[in-house]
C-alpha cells in the first residue's frame, strides 16, 4: 500500500477500498450512494478490470444500466491469500501506470505526466 500512498499522496485504508475505487472509477457514476450489493460489485469490476491488464478477465460489454460485464479467459493461479493480496496489488500500480501514466519510484518521488 505504501506504493499506492505515493502514487495518489494519500494511503488507502485497504485494498478492498482501493478495488472499489477502481470500480466506481471503472463504471464512471460518479459520487453517489451505493447498496451493499452494488460496493461488492463495484470491487469486482475493479479486481477484474486490474487483472485484465494480465489477460486474465476480457470487457465483454455493458448492461443496459451501463455497468461493465466480464468474463475470465484466463485461469487464475492457485495462491493463498497472501500471494493473492500480492497479485492483486502488483495489478493495482501496474493500472495506474497505464492508466493515468504514473509510474512508482523506490524512492518515494511519484512520476505523472505534465
Amino acid at each position: 500500500m505504501q506504493e499506492l500512498e505515493h502514487i495518489i499522496g494519500k494511503k488507502p485504508k485497504d485494498l478492498n477500498g482501493v478495488l472499489f475505487l477502481i470500480g466506481v472509477q471503472e463504471l464512471g457514476s460518479g459520487t453517489k450512494i451505493y447498496s451493499k450489493e452494488e460496493k461488492q460489485d463495484l470491487m469486482h469490476i475493479g479486481i477484474c478490470k486490474v487483472l485484465s491488464l494480465s489477460g486474465y478477465y476480457v470487457l465483454e460489454g455493458l448492461d443496459k444500466d451501463g455497468w461493465p460485464h466480464w468474463k475470465l479467459i484466463k485461469k487464475l493461479p492457485h495462491f493463498d491469500l497472501l500471494e493473492q493480496e500480492r497479485l492483486l496489488k502488483m495489478h493495482v500500480l501496474e493500472y495506474f501506470e497505464t492508466e493515468y501514466n504514473w509510474s512508482y519510484d523506490p524512492s518515494g518521488n511519484t512520476t505523472e505526466p505534465l
